[in-house]
């Protein structure tokens, strides 16, 4: 004989049911991959064409594969006040589950160190970072008309030099230089990214430009770096570049004005740096920065940067940290010149 349950014994049950079947849910919702599904979108703080754009659509193209679930990765352009534009976008406004994060150009990481940080709606040692893809080597360059041929004349002769917007690298590198190595870079502003710095030049506007990084000149004019259609005035990095045709800022500049050169080159070392907004939690920052490194290692990757002539030479996201928050460590001193030299 069958007996009937009890009321009360069949609501437990069917609540031992439920239970179970969310958990049976909720197992296999975490045995999904993460990004299945997902799409990411990669806020870049310069115009399309630029090498930070580029960096950014090269490892769109690589990314995905390493990710798990395999997400579509878009790039979003929001250039504007040295990126301090698309700073702000990541900081406040971009979702913070992994599906989001960009690359800015290193000034937007360094200003408000020089600036202060009141000044800012975002805090640069709240950013994950997710790695730097190449550690740059900054140029000054002039056109073979300009009559400017080393920096030996432009520390003689009043050099033109085009920038796009005040705080930008293309004014700060001319100020310091000015400053610490005796050059006449007199700084034309207005211009809305290094693409238009260029062609100013080739236009005959300004006599060159003071500083690009060398590998946005390579993606913009893949021949240029050789030294023949230009001339390398100098070029400025914490260490010399054997690639590049020019002598080294540091031949110029030595004594008490090094440390506070130093210290405004030292943002090239995370010359391309990607981060994800403040918050995001430890699961998809440990799976973005895995697939950033997996992708920069990539021969498929490496093989298009070469044909690019793009440099790879990669942080990880840890060694970016670490570098940001040795940059917030120096001395107030040092810091109060740098402010002076770059914010007159």
């Amino acid at each position: 004989m069958i007996y009937p349950l009890r009321a009360d014994i069949k609501k437990v049950l069917i609540q031992i049911l439920i239970a179970a079947m969310g958990t049976l849910v909720a197992h296999a919702a975490e045995l999904a991959p993460f990004y299945q599904g997902k799409q990411i979108t990669v806020t870049v703080g310069n115009p399309a064409g630029g090498g930070y754009d580029v960096y950014a659509r090269l490892l769109g193209r690589h990314m995905p594969k390493y990710l798990p679930g395999q997400p579509s990765i878009v790039i979003q352009n929001m250039p504007g006040a040295g990126s301090i534009n698309a700073a702000q976008h990541l900081a406040n406004v971009a979702p913070r589950d992994g599906t989001a994060f960009g690359v800015l150009v290193p000034g937007a990481i360094f200003d408000p160190l020089i600036e202060g940080q009141a000044k800012f709606r975002y805090d640069p040692g709240k950013f994950e970072y997710i790695g730097s893809a190449d550690s740059g080597t900054r140029v000054c360059f002039t056109s073979l008309q300009s009559g400017i041929q080393t920096i030996e004349d432009a520390r003689k002769t009043k050099v033109l030099v085009a920038s796009t917007a005040p705080q930008s690298s293309a004014i700060d590198y001319a100020l310091f230089m000015n400053a610490l190595a005796e050059t006449k870079f007199e700084v034309i502003l207005g211009y809305k990214g290094p693409a238009d710095l260029i062609l100013a030049m080739e236009r005959g506007e300004v006599a060159g430009v003071c500083a690009l990084d060398s590998a946005t000149v390579a993606s913009i004019r893949p021949d240029w770096l050789e030294g023949e259609k230009i001339n390398l005035l100098v070029q400025a990095g914490l260490q010399p570049s054997s690639e590049i045709k020019s002598p080294s800022i540091w031949k110029y500049i030595k004594g008490s004005n090094r440390p506070v050169a130093e210290l405004i080159v030292s943002q090239q070392e995370f010359g391309r740096p990607f981060m994800a907004p403040p918050g995001i939690p430890a699961y998809p920052l440990k799976l973005l920065r895995e697939a950033f490194n997996s992708a920069l290692k990539d021969p498929d990757l490496l093989a298009e940067a070469n044909k690019m002539k793009l440099g790879v030479a990669p942080k990880t996201g840890e060694e970016v940290a670490s570098i940001v928050r040795k940059l917030y460590g120096a001395p107030p001193d040092l810091v109060e010149r740098a402010r002076r030299i770059l914010r007159p």
